[in-house]
């Protein structure tokens, strides 16, 4: 099937082409932003076969020993690098940085913001003088579309980004999103510089969100998923209600992780959830980031 697109209230368009779902928004001069939207659109009819041409060597885990080719699963290797000698291959900055591939179409005058969310992994432009909120739904588990009142969805917090604050992307992982978790977190969502640097890091902490119950729910990567990137690694695919100290035990864990990579230079801010409980990780430079919660509306949300 060929890569399709549609028009979406708003001025919003929704690119979608196999496994790759975009939605793309853009304030500014209507001709800029139009220009925008065909040049994205443009390049997004090829991301996805230069992917699958690659794709074997995608999903290998990363080694200094060979790189791709192509534009994108570069990017994909180069941030997943940045945490090595730990296992991860290149999938897990997959998403964002298919974001980040087309966010740089709109850095173009007259463009107000734009974001690109692929699938809650998001990739941010902001012109000077500019912001955007972002908002999280914690529990994807309890997302439903029909529960929004008048169009404006409610969230379970948000965060203001300025632009002339380090952040250009925007990812959640978690054991109930679209890819496979080691942990137990219901969502963690890292800001970070770029999108696919984001897409990185949150597969590294939400993995590092756990704790030993024999009630936890695992199962190896390929009983789930024939052709996973994980083989035989166990994830999982269910978590019972945990008693709250174990809750805050894998949730302290997952900050401590989030606090190593931030002091790394590879996040800028982190919120954990799981199970009712959260920990945000705050930015380490003297403007604090904003966040309110619960039941706030945001532009964009992850």
């Amino acid at each position: 099937m060929s890569a399709q697109r549609s028009p979406l209230d708003g001025g919003r368009w929704h690119f979608n082409h196999g496994p790759i779902d975009i939605v793309a928004e853009a304030h500014g001069d209507p001709y800029a932003v139009a220009a925008a939207h065909d040049a994205a659109w443009a390049r997004f009819g090829h991301v996805l076969d230069e992917l699958v041409h690659e794709l074997p060597l995608l999903r290998l885990p990363v080694t200094d020993k060979m790189r791709p080719r192509g534009v994108v699963g570069q990017r994909m290797w180069d941030a997943c690098a940045a945490f090595l000698p730990m296992f991860i291959t290149p999938m897990a900055a997959v998403a964002g940085s298919v974001a980040q591939e087309l966010i740089a179409f709109y850095d173009r005058p007259g463009i107000e913001r734009a974001w690109i969310n692929n699938g809650g992994d998001i990739a941010l432009h902001l012109a000077p003088g500019q912001s955007a909120r972002v908002g999280v739904f914690a529990d994807i588990a309890r997302f439903d579309w029909r529960d929004h009142n008048n169009g404006i969805l409610t969230t379970d917090g948000q965060f203001e980004l300025h632009a002339d604050e380090p952040v250009r992307g925007v990812a959640t992982s978690g054991w109930r999103g679209r890819s496979f978790s080691l942990g137990i977190a219901d969502s963690v969502t890292v800001l970070a510089a770029t999108a696919a640097q984001a897409d990185a890091a949150a597969t590294v902490i939400a993995n590092a969100v756990d704790v030993d119950d024999a009630l936890i729910q695992r199962k190896p990567a390929s009983e789930c998923k024939d052709d996973s990137d994980l083989g035989d690694t166990l994830v999982t695919v269910d978590v019972p209600p945990l008693a709250p100290s174990q809750v805050k035990s894998a949730l302290d864990t997952g900050a401590i992780c989030a606090k190593v990579l931030q002091k790394g230079g590879l996040v800028w801010a982190v919120l954990l959830v799981c199970q009712g409980q959260f920990r945000l990780v705050a930015p380490l430079c003297s403007k604090s980031l904003q966040t309110v919660r619960p039941k706030t509306v945001g532009s964009v949300f992850a």
